[in-house]
């Protein structure tokens, strides 16, 4: 055995992949198989000068002079527990030179199940005691194996730099780029070795930075991009590309080559990677779109521009907006981001290029093609990536397909014939099961005959997709023709619920609706994305549905499935609207979100269409969901056009388009008031008023008086706005509307509060969340125990003041309210600070302070004074340096991480 290396030294540990879950499966197998595995890695490192320094377990630990000996005996060990070998009761013998991989048999004794061992290599300084090494250099060599996978090799930079010259032949290094490896504060560039014939891909590695994102699982592998996804790798990798736009025509795969990119890359962007799929025509609806995908919203009194600058000004970030020409006029909206975030990059997929400055484009060309006229030998076949991509996808449709001598040239020309585009390739493959390829090739050559006529201005690439789509669409039966069809009347997707709703709305669909799904979905003419509450969602391709709606045009039922499109999603606006504060609020909310394109459409089409009590109905439900997630300027803005339709005057109208007509007005006021524009609101407020009043609306009056009780607390008139509540909550009482009390009771409470007559406030608070339990309005009980909370605390009542705010912060945190947990976290400050949790007050405080900067939500002044206040204690124990460095390590500190400080701060 070699001396004990000292000095710079190279460490190897290793050790087996999931082997607990082995021994409880395999005990007497692996009895076998890891005195196999523990021979090989000892020879392996003995023979190449290496000293093996501890074994826990199946964990080798041994230290190396040199790193090429390191990294020689690692490939030794690998390339042999590569070998098949299946583990049987006989022991190893002694001073077996060339030991076989321990694979232990299945379930059966047949199939055998591999051992995989991960090894990790890193080079730095080593430190001795007792027999043993420890330090930075062992503890990082750990947290590198840990990182890897079974089979997997891991270098660390140093011991890549020190081997990079001296690779055996045929090896290769892949680098995985900069990561934070656990316990370690400095992060470490990790290498992949790799060897002819060792598995190369793995798992996402297991270190810290598991970045957060919003990227769509690919069930399908990504085929003939290689060099075209390595370019993209390297110029978002160069400091000078900020923006890269993949351009080429529709069908080319410009989505499916940026998701590829973006997953590739994630980890080494560290606030991670989101996708954009616009679904939006309207250039100023795109920040909307983003902000949505990126979990951003709209801070009162600021525009979606700004709200999202602010939000990505620190971030480091990329972000995938797909489908941008059809908004190309937003373009300069994307350089205003860039500009904002030094440190945010956008990839965007166009038919159309930006032309903003600092663009990067990178134009997709169609998968490769033999030439035209020559089939190439077939084992020469797939190098063609288009080839290789009918095959893929063949053979995902109908397991049994082959490439063979028979059907390789009806292959290739089918490839041929469409031109080598992705999506014609993908359709014309899903056919397979049914056609084998000269049938497939004879019905396409007809298919395509029979289109050439098509319009001239359409790109020459676009035509063939259409050509594609057409015929796979004349293999479709009728029943699914007509299905097919009346689908394009959804934008950005839908459910099974609205699909029967809307396109069965007559109930003249053949076929059950779910079938008629499945079967277009088997055929890649409808594809299904992420579940909404647990239900499927479905959607189109954007070039399948353009050429949908044409079929849909011309069966000259266009305007019926629009009409009956509008009337569902009115319905479920107006569904929805009392459910938005009630128990399954969050739920609600969600659906909307995943159909706000559908209540888009749907709303231009009742008004368009000139149904003005529709319109109005439908907007003036929208309004919280559009508050509650952020929409401000999109709500305000779509209010205020349907507020420009319908008649001059409302005189000698139906009862129920004043209504509607009142409620949109009330709608429009409160979006307005929670952007701060005060004389909007009491403008808007006041002619709603009048017509509730005119209509004999008793509970719409009671509601319009609180909201100007609201605007009155706001502008500082509190005799005003306790007189307003106290009329409204009176008139409310008379009606038995326990939901609109339980608010009255609560806005009254916090006037009286600030009257400081605090034992009516509480009197007038705990009546509300008596009347909000009792409804299991779950943000209406967050809302009154974060006022009670409050109270508590002024009062003195630290207890009452933990009960009430703990629950408030557990609901609002579940309810994804930002605004309200600020508060929270503020109170809970206060709570600590006099109970002398000093140094937790001051880090609850600073999280709450980084809170509202992100969300732009700041305090009042009143409020800024009271806060103030309650940490005056707290700063004057620990002194103003001490307190503002513990203010900023609050500051610092995640949202969730101060969360759980805050349930610990108060404890007593």
């Amino acid at each position: 055995m070699p001396d004990r290396p000292t000095g710079t030294v190279t460490f190897l540990f290793t050790d087996i992949e999931g082997s607990t879950k082995l021994w409880e499966r395999y005990p007497d197998a692996m009895k076998v198989a890891l005195a196999r595995h523990d021979a090989i890695l000892r020879q392996a490192i003995e023979s190449h000068n290496g000293y093996v320094f501890k074994t826990v377990g199946d964990a080798f630990c041994a230290a190396f002079t040199r790193a090429t000996d390191a990294l020689a005996a690692v490939f030794e060990a690998q390339q042999a527990l590569l070998l098949p070998f299946t583990a049987s009761s006989s022991s190893p013998e002694a001073g077996q030179p060339a030991l076989p991989s321990p694979h232990l048999p299945g379930k059966e004794g047949g199939e055998s199940v591999p051992i995989r061992v991960r090894a990790g290599l890193h080079t730095g300084m080593a430190e001795e005691r007792d027999g043993d090494y420890f330090g930075p250099a062992v503890n990082r060599v750990a947290r590198l194996m840990s990182a890897g996978h079974g089979g997997q090799t891991l270098l660390s930079q140093p011991t890549y730099e020190l081997l990079q010259e001296r690779l055996p032949a045929g090896a290769s290094v892949r680098d995985l780029g900069e990561r934070r490896l656990k316990d370690l504060i400095r992060p470490e560039r990790i290498y992949q070795f790799m060897m002819p014939g060792w598995p190369t891909e793995f798992p996402a590695l297991k270190t810290l930075d598991a970045r957060p994102n919003n990227l769509p699982a690919q069930l399908t592998v990504l085929v003939g991009r290689d060099a075209e996804l390595e370019r993209c790798r390297e110029r978002l990798r160069r400091g000078d590309v900020r923006l890269l736009t993949l351009t080429g025509p529709g069908g080319i795969g410009k989505t499916r080559l940026a998701l590829q990119v973006a997953t590739e890359m994630i980890d080494e962007f560290e606030d991670g990677a989101f996708f954009v799929p616009l679904t939006t025509t309207d250039p100023d609806l795109v920040l909307s779109d983003i902000a949505q995908a990126l979990g951003v919203r709209e801070a009162s009194g600021q525009t979606m521009l700004a709200s999202l600058r602010d939000a990505l000004r620190d971030k480091n970030m990329l972000v995938v907006v797909d489908n941008f020409e059809q908004v190309i006029a937003a373009a300069p909206m994307i350089a205003e981001l860039l500009a904002a975030a030094p440190r945010v990059k956008f990839s965007v997929t166009s038919e159309i290029v930006l032309r903003v400055r600092g663009e990067n484009t990178m134009r997709l060309e169609p998968l490769s093609l033999p030439r035209r006229g020559r089939t190439p030998p077939l084992d020469e076949l797939l190098k063609y990536a288009a080839i290789a991509l009918f095959v893929q996808r063949a053979i995902e449709s109908k397991a049994d397909f082959r490439l063979t001598e028979d059907n390789a040239a009806a292959v290739v020309e089918i490839c041929q014939r469409l031109d080598g585009l992705p999506l014609a390739i993908e359709l014309a493959a899903a056919r397979i099961k049914v056609l084998n390829p000269q049938t497939m090739l004879n019905r396409l050559e007809n298919s395509l005959k029979l289109l050439t006529g098509g319009a001239r201005d359409l790109p020459s690439r676009q035509q063939t997709i259409r050509n594609a789509i057409s015929w796979s669409y004349d293999l479709l039966e009728e029943r699914e023709k007509r299905a097919f069809a009346r689908l394009a009347v959804f934008v950005g997707g839908f459910s099974l619920e609205a699909a029967e709703a809307i396109i069965n709305a007559q109930g003249d669909l053949e076929q059950d609706i779910l079938d008629e799904i499945s079967s277009l979905l088997d055929k890649s003419l409808v594809r299904q994305g992420e579940e909404v509450n647990g239900e499927p969602h479905f959607s189109m391709l954007r070039t399948v549905r353009e050429f949908s709606l044409e079929q849909l045009a011309d069966r000259g039922e266009l305007e019926d499935m629009r009409q009956n499109h509008a009337a569902y999603y009115r319905a479920l606006a107006e569904e929805a609207e009392p459910k938005l504060t009630g128990a399954q609020q969050a739920q609600w909310l969600n659906r909307l979100e995943a159909e706000h394109s559908n209540l888009r459409a749907a709303l231009d089409w009742l008004a368009e269409s000139g149904d003005d009590e529709g319109a109005w109905a439908m907007g003036g439900a929208l309004w919280r969901f559009w508050s509650v997630r952020g929409h401000f300027s999109e709500g305000r803005a779509c209010l205020a056009n349907l507020l420009e339709i319908g008649p001059l005057s409302l005189k000698g109208t139906p009862a129920s388009l004043r209504q509607a007509r009142a409620k949109l007005v009330q709608s429009a006021g409160t979006l307005a008031a929670q952007q701060g524009d005060y004389p909007a609101a009491r403008e808007l407020y006041e002619e709603s008023l009048a017509l509730r009043r005119d209509l004999g609306d008793k509970r719409g009056t009671a509601n319009l008086l609180n909201n100007l009780g609201v605007l009155a607390r706001f502008e500082g008139d509190l005799e005003m706005a306790r007189a307003r509540y106290e009329e409204s909550l009176a008139l409310l009482r008379t009606l038995n509307d326990r939901a609109a009390v339980g608010q009255a009771l609560n806005n009254l409470g916090l006037v009286l509060r600030y009257q400081g007559d605090l034992a009516e406030a509480r009197q007038s608070l705990e009546e509300s969340l008596r009347l909000r339990r009792q409804l299991k309005d779950k943000w209406g009980i967050a809302n009154s125990l974060s006022s009670l909370g409050d109270l508590a605390l002024e009062q003195g009542d630290f207890d009452a003041a933990q009960t009430f705010l703990n629950e408030s912060l557990t609901l609002n945190l579940e309810l994804g309210d930002r605004r309200a947990l600020a508060f929270d976290l503020e109170y809970l400050a206060g709570l600590a600070a006099a109970r002398g949790g000093f140094e937790y007050a001051i880090h609850l405080l600073g999280a709450a302070a980084a809170l509202r900067e992100e969300i732009q939500a700041p305090l009042s002044p009143a409020e800024e004074v009271k806060v103030a206040a309650r940490l005056r204690p707290a700063r004057d124990a620990v002194g103003d340096t001490a307190y503002f460095e513990a203010l900023a390590v609050g500051r610092t500190i995640s949202l969730d991480a101060a969360i759980g400080e805050a349930f610990g701060a108060v404890s007593g």
